[in-house]
């Protein structure tokens, strides 16, 4: 675990808590003041088609939106820098208000098939697409979605934590499915063409 999560997150609520059930709490001294991505986490990132962001509203309540899009769509800019481009959606832009008053935000990535996990702690802020047109270009996961983003999300990382894979339920996209079962096909359909033309 890298210091400054742990660090952020027991607080004393939380080590309260871990004197009630355990009898001791856990004290994270000489953490940096921010836990800088390694070529590990950017590569986990860059194999992400979702992820999920919490954000906090003025009136303290959680909110936690899915995010997805092609692989790699949430971008690693700077050692601790993350960036996303925002398309058009439902029109409520929750997330969108939320960190205009309070930028702290959450995000937790999956990854079922292998049972890991990603937790990110940052600051993000948000700009407008028609303003930063470059920048928009840059973060727009495919040429052709271009046109769609209208804000663009950028994160500063102050910490990290990977989960332990207990409790992951290992699921799979239709491309993982496919990827395993198109050869098992194929091989059907030889076998099936062998047999009929023995029955000729």
């Amino acid at each position: 675990m890298a210091a400054k999560f742990l660090q952020m997150s027991t607080t004393p609520a939380v080590q309260a808590a871990q004197d009630r059930y355990f009898g001791q709490h856990r004290i994270i001294a000489n953490a940096p003041e921010r836990d800088t991505l390694t070529e590990d986490e950017a590569a986990f990132i860059a194999t992400r088609d979702s992820f999920y962001m919490a954000t906090t509203n003025s009136d303290g309540w959680p909110y936690i939106q899915h995010r997805g899009g092609p692989a790699g769509f949430l971008k690693v800019l700077g050692r601790n820098l993350l960036g996303f481009a925002d398309f058009k959606g439902n029109r409520q832009l929750l997330s969108t208000g939320n960190v205009d008053g309070d930028d702290r935000v959450a995000l937790f990535l999956m990854d079922y098939p292998h049972q890991e996990r990603l937790k990110i702690l940052g600051h993000a802020r948000v700009l407008d697409a028609r303003e930063h047109g470059d920048l928009a270009a840059q973060l727009s996961p495919a040429p052709e979605l271009r046109s769609r983003v209208e804000r663009l999300f950028l994160i500063d990382v102050v910490s990290f934590d990977w989960n332990c894979p207990q409790y992951i339920t290992p699921r799979y996209t239709g491309a993982e499915i496919a990827a395993v079962i198109d050869p098992l096909k194929a091989r059907i359909a030889e076998l099936e063409a062998q047999v009929d033309s023995g029955k000729k």
